[in-house]
């Protein structure tokens, strides 16, 4: 009788050979899961600093024109930068599930916050978008930036699994997008307008909508801003000024000219801080959507380069935060706070070098304007506690030596020896 033969063992997958270690230091922060946090809280203090500084240097003229102090308008933003990090603090502690549960009572401050700018709202610069509460001039527009980032995130994530149904792809998110630009656009504001959209769209296509909604929306979209511009006169001569049909350097290409006079003018190193010229009255808006301008001029092609490193970091960071989150609802926000933030940045210094037409839309945490630094530093607040939470990220915070032993790490060796001695003869 043949003996039988035992059957080949079955083969096992040769194990994954182990990922290269870093070669530097930068490289290991860089492959931690704690590098999207401090990316976005770097760029993000960094960028609130310069703001303050080139405000205060931007607006100290017309400030003292017309509010008679040279420091009026720069303690204003200094204020309300002091109670936008408070509430970027607090945005970072909440849970996520606080988020989520937040997201109908956002949507709903912010609708009827712009019926309340339609009923009392009072006109600047031509858009009625402004409301005076207690002494102070707010803009409920940025407050919806924040209010459409969580709610469309919360509905997203739980209409993710029917978005092969097209009604489930667009409802209810469109129809209230389009109502709350309808708002937006009672108070003849197409540049926030502008933003919300792409805003929204980032967002659903962070959540993995359908092309096929993007190929139809998008074409409605740019039919109704074709409108929007084709209807308005002034709308139509910042075109035509850029394209280059039309030349009024007295009227319509004032701002832009006198921008490129002041990137001009700056050089390399810039005149010095405090030292523009075109903040003498010369460019309407120096503190606000043309703070980029002032910024060359008195820094220089290094200062608006630094400037656009700080944006790319902190798109970077955000991006990081989109990858290693393991949570739908903290990808689509975040994805959002990205194409908001970055986006915007984006368009206002496109305008202030000619690259796009001027929209009026201000550069974010930079240019002046306190509702729109607050509710910014809370949106980058709530990206903050989202990346503390992303996976590993607890386990690298618990990880890192305190304060007081990285200190004794520094000292001389001796020292520390003798500190040892002396605590071994008080164990003794």
């Amino acid at each position: 009788m043949p003996a039988r033969v035992a059957p080949p063992a079955p083969s096992r997958p040769a194990p994954a050979a182990p990922a290269p270690p870093p070669r530097t230091a930068w490289a290991a922060r860089l492959q931690s899961p704690l590098a999207g946090y401090y990316l976005v809280l770097g760029s993000t203090i960094a960028l609130v600093g310069l703001g303050l500084v080139m405000v205060l240097s931007s607006s100290s003229v017309e400030s003292l024109r017309q509010l008679h102090s040279s420091y009026t308008i720069f303690a204003k933003q200094a204020m309300f930068a002091a109670v936008g990090l408070p509430l970027a603090v607090v945005a970072a502690v909440l849970p996520v599930r606080a988020w989520k549960a937040l997201a109908w009572p956002l949507l709903f401050v912010g609708v009827c916050a712009l019926l309340l700018v339609i009923v009392a709202g009072h006109a600047v610069n031509g858009n009625q978008n402004w409301v005076n509460i207690g002494g102070f001039t707010l803009q409920p527009s940025e407050a919806v930036k924040l209010a459409l980032v969580v709610w469309v995130a919360a509905v997203l994530e739980r209409k993710r699994p029917l978005f092969q149904e097209t009604v489930h792809a667009v409802v209810p998110v469109l129809p209230v997008t389009v109502l709350l630009l309808g708002l937006v656009l009672a108070g003849r504001d197409l540049g926030t307008a502008l933003v919300l959209m792409g805003l929204v769209g980032a967002l659903m296509f962070t959540a993995g909508v359908p092309l096929r909604v993007f190929v139809v929306s998008g074409a409605v979209s740019g039919a109704a801003v074709f409108a929007l511009v084709a209807s308005s006169a002034n709308r139509m001569d910042r075109l035509a000024h850029w394209s280059g049909q039309a030349s009024d350097p007295q009227g319509t290409g004032w701002q832009p000219l006198h921008a490129l006079w002041a990137l001009a003018s700056g050089g390399w190193w810039g005149l010095g801080l405090g030292e523009s010229r075109q903040k003498w009255s010369w460019l309407p808006e120096a503190h606000n959507d043309f703070i980029f301008a002032i910024i060359g001029e008195e820094l220089g092609l290094i200062g608006t380069l630094a400037v656009l490193a700080l944006f790319a970091l902190l798109a970077v960071g955000l991006f990081r935060v989109v990858l290693a989150a393991d949570d739908v609802f903290v990808k689509i926000a975040t994805g959002g706070v990205l194409a908001w933030v970055l986006g915007q940045a984006l368009v206002n210094i496109g305008a202030v070098v000619g690259l796009l037409p001027v929209i009026g839309v201000p550069l974010p945490l930079v240019s002046s304007g306190g509702s729109a630094l607050m509710t910014t530093l809370i949106a980058l607040g709530m990206v903050l506690g989202f990346a503390r939470r992303v996976p590993g990220a607890s386990e690298a915070l618990a990880s890192r030596p305190s304060v007081v032993a990285r200190s004794l790490a520094v000292l001389p060796s001796r020292t520390r020896g003798r500190n040892s001695g002396r605590r071994n003869r008080g164990n003794g």
